[in-house]
């Protein structure tokens, strides 16, 4: 194995003569490139397909000179080294300006990673080495108009025809899927089954006849989000992940890895570069001597220090090659949690800047990461949800109780109770 000190050396060679150095000691200034900050990536479509042009063609470069997926295993196109090196690159490269890397956060983060630990030698002869160079890119197609939260119920379904299998149905609220190659499906292939037994998983080939992509609009003004249909879309059955009936267990695998890129950030609404924003915000209004302002924006540090702290732990366990647990969950509801912080604290510091485009640098930018912030609460599984995830599985506490249907609920719904009150 390369030593660090060699690979450190080797890395910082390389960005030395790819990228270009940030200059460091530079006061922050608004104004300077886009000054919107966002929750979710929004632009304009045409922009957009420029930007990941960018994106794509700096991890291609990353990945031919050994940068790629420096903790993949060597016959998928990895280095095999082990995370310590990752942790090395990832702080020499956040030393430099190089294009923005938010477009392989689903692909990278969720999608590969369970392709690598359910998908078939085939399918991860064809995809994972694609996917960490940049080939092609990946999206997630869980939720479903009928099945957010409770994934268990979704109801698009997968028939199988011989070797292959036929897919139809709707996802919605996926992101990236405009721009994706391939995603992730999760389908019912066995209606008669329990919910969570008759779910199967498929690498979609987002291209193939049948699949329909349409942009959904939020209220931050952008369409980051789409809803997918797909009429009798075929898969062939080596693209199937893990056992049929299983999709279940694959499922988890990948919200668990949604989680850990939500909460360490892939999601938005945390970093230094934000920190640095709203403190600078705090600067140019002359509050940075104010002592509420200082101890709530004492108190915005100091939680996404301890956020980033449980993060590195938490990816450090899957860079060493454990599946990732329930502290995802905690990871992600934190995440969203600063990310309310935040947008509550330039709230009151803005006042009615934050909602009136006077121009001026550092006021209405801020509008879109406030109005992102309800969506963060739901994306990779709400608030609620994870709560109750980590109460069960963490503390050992009992579970929300069912309903009794053998118990007139209906009646007491409405007020009346059998002796008439």
């Amino acid at each position: 194995m390369t030593s660090l000190d060699e690979f450190t050396a080797q890395a910082t060679a390389f960005l030395e003569t790819n990228a270009t150095r940030r200059q460091e000691s530079r006061q922050f200034v608004w104004g300077e490139g886009s000054d919107k900050v966002q929750m979710f990536e929004e632009r304009d479509r045409e922009l957009e397909t420029e930007m990941l042009a960018a994106a794509c063609e700096w991890r291609r470069l990353r990945f031919d000179n050994g940068f790629g997926w420096i903790t993949g295993p060597e016959e998928f196109g990895g280095q095999g080294l082990s995370s310590a090196h990752q942790r090395a690159y990832d702080a020499l490269e956040s030393r430099f300006d190089v294009p923005n890397q938010g477009f392989f956060t689903i692909g990278l983060g969720m999608v590969a990673p369970t392709i690598a630990a359910h998908g078939s030698d085939g399918a991860k002869d064809r995809y994972l080495r694609q996917m960490y160079r940049a080939d092609i890119v990946g999206c997630q197609l869980f939720s479903e108009p009928g099945a957010g939260s409770d994934l268990a119920s979704v109801q698009t379904k997968a028939v199988r025809d011989g070797d292959e299998w036929i897919i139809t149905g709707q996802k919605v609220w996926t992101t990236g899927a405009h721009f994706s190659d391939i995603g992730e499906v999760i389908a019912r292939t066995d209606p008669d089954l329990p919910k969570h037994k008759g779910l199967t998983a498929f690498v979609v080939d987002m291209h193939a006849p049948g699949v329909e992509v349409r942009p959904l609009r939020q209220m931050t003004g952008g369409a980051s989000f789409n809803e997918v249909f797909f009429n009798e879309v075929r898969i062939p059955d080596d693209d199937r992940l893990g056992e049929v009936n299983n999709g279940w267990g694959v499922a988890l695998t990948t919200l668990m890895n949604e989680r850990a890129a939500i909460g360490a950030g892939g999601g938005g609404g945390g970093g230094a570069s934000m920190l640095t924003r709203i403190i600078e915000m705090v600067r140019h209004f002359g509050l940075n001597d104010d002592p509420l302002v200082r101890q709530r924006l004492a108190d915005l540090i100091i939680n996404a220090r301890v956020q980033s702290y449980n993060n590195q732990r938490a990816m450090d366990k899957i860079r060493a090659g454990q599946l990732p647990g329930p502290e995802m969950s905690g990871a992600k509801l934190g995440g969203t949690a600063n990310a309310a912080r935040m947008a509550e604290f330039v709230s009151e510091v803005l006042g009615v800047k934050l909602i009136a485009d006077s121009g001026e640098w550092g006021t209405y930018a801020w509008s879109q990461l406030v109005m992102g912030v309800p969506g963060a609460r739901i994306a990779g599984g709400s608030d609620e949800v994870m709560r109750n995830i980590i109460g069960e599985r963490v503390l050992g506490l009992p579970k929300d109780p069912g309903i009794d249907t053998t118990s007139p609920f209906r009646d007491l719904a409405v007020g009346t109770q059998k002796d008439g009150r």
